[in-house]
Formats: C-alpha cells, sequence, structure tokens
C-alpha cells in the first residue's frame, strides 16, 4: 500500500511553472543564458535597451529556435531589477499553430484555469502565462506572455515623477 501511495504521489509531482525554460520572475542573468543558447545562429544576438530615467529597467528580445521541437519564436522581456516582470513568446503561422500550441502548453502546464475567446490562461499566486491568438482566414498570432505581477509592481520605482505645474503669473 506504501509503495502504491509513493507511486501516485510521483506521478501527481507538480508541473513546473514554466515554457520553454523560461518562468515568469526569473533572474535576467538565466533569461540572458536560456535566451543565447535557443538563438539560432550567431548573428541572432539578444540586445537589451535600458530606460532613460534607469539602468534597473530594460527590454530584451531575439529570435529563437527552440532545438527540441525547431518551434520559432521571437522572444522578449522586461526586466526590473535583475529579474524578468514579462516574457513574450510571439510566432505566426497557419491554423493548426494555434491547436499545436494549445497542446503543448496543456502537455506542459496542465488544462488551463481560465479560457476567454482566443485567450487562455494559468495561474499561480501572483504570477501568469497567458495564450492569446488572433487572425484571419488561414492564418494565425500567437504569443505567449508569462507574467510575475510582483515584479512588475516594482516599475512604480521608476515612474517620471509628475511635473509641479507653475504658479500663476501675479498680476500687476
Amino acid at each position: 500500500m506504501t509503495l502504491l501511495l509513493g507511486f501516485l504521489l510521483v506521478m501527481q509531482a507538480p508541473r513546473p511553472f514554466a515554457y520553454r525554460g523560461f518562468a515568469p520572475g526569473m533572474s535576467y542573468r538565466d533569461f540572458s543564458a536560456q535566451a543565447r543558447a535557443l538563438a539560432p545562429t550567431k548573428d541572432d544576438i539578444l540586445a537589451c535597451q535600458t530606460m532613460r530615467q534607469s539602468a534597473q529597467v530594460m527590454d530584451c528580445g531575439v529570435r529563437m529556435r527552440d532545438p527540441v521541437d525547431s518551434a520559432r519564436f521571437y522572444l522578449s522581456a522586461n526586466v526590473i531589477e535583475g529579474r524578468t516582470s514579462v516574457i513574450s513568446f510571439v510566432d505566426s503561422g497557419k491554423v493548426a499553430l494555434v491547436r499545436r500550441t494549445q497542446d503543448d502548453l496543456r502537455r506542459h502546464l496542465g488544462l488551463p484555469q481560465r479560457r476567454e475567446r482566443s485567450m487562455w490562461e494559468w495561474t499561480k499566486g501572483r504570477r501568469f502565462i497567458r495564450l492569446n491568438w488572433r487572425g484571419g482566414r488561414g492564418w494565425r498570432v500567437i504569443s505567449i506572455t508569462l507574467n510575475d505581477r510582483d515584479v512588475m509592481d516594482r516599475i512604480a520605482r521608476y515612474r517620471p515623477r509628475a511635473r509641479r505645474p507653475a504658479p500663476p503669473a501675479k498680476k500687476p
């Protein structure tokens, strides 16, 4: 009986809340290492640009190809204080792309907790992974977004301060 219970617990081990080696809120160091590893050629460089007001906020992007299934994406991330607040995968293709992506995400994350028109979402605490799709006859664009709301909340520290209005001119 104990052996059976142990087997069932192992079989229901929690799935990592990640997609293609990327997780919401991961460190910039881990993100950049994974992104560079998935860049299809040495000419595909992870490019990052910092915010004008602070180097603590930056946006990065690179084309990628996953060697596991040859899937190609444009990968981008917003990084705040060395952690990813948003990671996004964008791809386009034929209508079957949506079904393949849904199947892949279901395999990695289980059934989505939220479904709406053209959107599925998996949530864990203040983190979520969301699949969106849109398109026309015969084509689709998909976006997979990994978001960490705790990291995202830090952006408020870097918002430019509102300027005070000038005092009204005194009448002579």
